[in-house]
């Protein structure tokens, strides 16, 4: 589900929105991004091909931050809880040599928007697909079957998307995916008890540093850019409120429910659809031990253990990822 144990706090009960709905819903009320005077990570001092810049559009009424880059077979990469699109940072440029690229920061997440609505593992597959309506190089947006690339609860969102839209799916890469066992760390597990999640998503640079801290095992990773960059994303309004929704949505203090785990091993069993598998093996968000029943679930998949590597191997084994990756998608061409 990945780290973010900080962030800003929103009051108010649920509404409906129209980019998780099931159906349209009403349109919400006009946004005003909050200012940013802290850089991306993602940016540099001058946009690249190896370096997309973020932008913003609107879907179905939310504004969402994403990158869009390349041509070729659309390939969409989902972040986890708590995180950005910046966790793909290292993945776009190689991937946009061959083929269009779409990064988005999920709804709830990152520096998109963060209506106070229900967030459901379904409503966030939903928002997915509003989201590739509206991008592409015409007004229809981007029909073609997706290969979806998810990281721990992206990895959850992208196999509730093929559960949903399997004529709309054409491969799944799942990355320490969220929805292979119960045990998840025990920072998440408290963050789904009322009123203690929400003393323990106060931002702070100690909880900031903590929170990146959790997704490596290599300590260089912890640098002070991702940790202020983490601390940022938590202080955006309405970040606590999204990642507690979510956090309780999927799972309690005891673990991850079984019953969404259920579902999605239900609906995609049997349907061979072509799977790539990465887990890191000092993963310490969703263990390394889940890729045994992954592999149960999807006997039909290509696995593979990143050695020495906590829960983002994109970046962690950035080359090693990214290698892993364009082979699987050359084999689907």
């Amino acid at each position: 589900m990945s780290g973010g144990m900080s962030g800003g706090r929103g009051p108010g009960g649920p509404n409906r929105c129209p980019a998780v709905a099931g159906s349209a819903g009403p349109d919400l009320p006009p946004y005003t991004a909050p200012t940013v005077h802290l850089a991306s990570p993602l940016a540099g001092p001058t946009p690249t091909p190896a370096r997309p810049t973020p932008t913003f559009l609107e879907v179905s009424g939310v504004r969402v931050r994403h990158v869009q880059a390349g041509t070729g077979p659309p390939v969409v990469l989902l972040h986890g809880i708590g995180r950005s699109l910046e966790d793909w940072s290292q993945t776009l440029g190689p991937l946009a040599a061959r083929h269009a690229a779409h990064a988005p920061d999920l709804i709830g997440f990152g520096l998109s928007d963060k209506p106070d609505v229900p967030y459901t593992l379904a409503g966030l597959a939903r928002f997915v697909r509003h989201y590739l309506e509206a991008v592409g190089l015409d007004a229809v947006g981007e029909t073609r079957p997706v290969t979806l690339v998810g990281n721990s609860l992206g990895g959850a969102v992208a196999a509730q998307f093929a559960l949903l839209y399997p004529g709309r799916t054409r491969a799944l890469v799942l990355v320490g995916s969220a929805g292979f066992g119960q045990s998840v760390t025990l920072a998440l597990r408290l963050a789904t008890v009322p009123r203690l999640g929400e003393v323990l998503l106060r931002p702070s640079p100690l909880s900031a540093r903590r929170t990146v801290a959790s997704l490596f095992h290599d300590p260089r990773h912890v640098t002070p850019e991702r940790v202020r960059w983490a601390e940022h994303l938590g202080r955006q309004p309405g970040a606590a409120r999204a990642f507690l929704r979510v956090a309780r949505h999927l799972g309690a203090w005891r673990g991850l429910h079984p019953e969404w785990r259920r579902t999605l091993a239900g609906g995609l069993a049997g349907r061979n659809l072509p799977t790539l598998i990465v887990w890191g093996e000092r993963d310490r968000i969703l263990p390394a031990a889940h890729l045994e029943e992954a592999r149960r679930l999807h006997p039909h998949a290509r696995v593979h253990l990143s050695p020495d590597t906590g829960h983002v191997p994109q970046v962690e084994r950035a080359a090693d990822f990214t290698r892993l990756v364009l082979e699987f998608l050359e084999e689907q061409a």
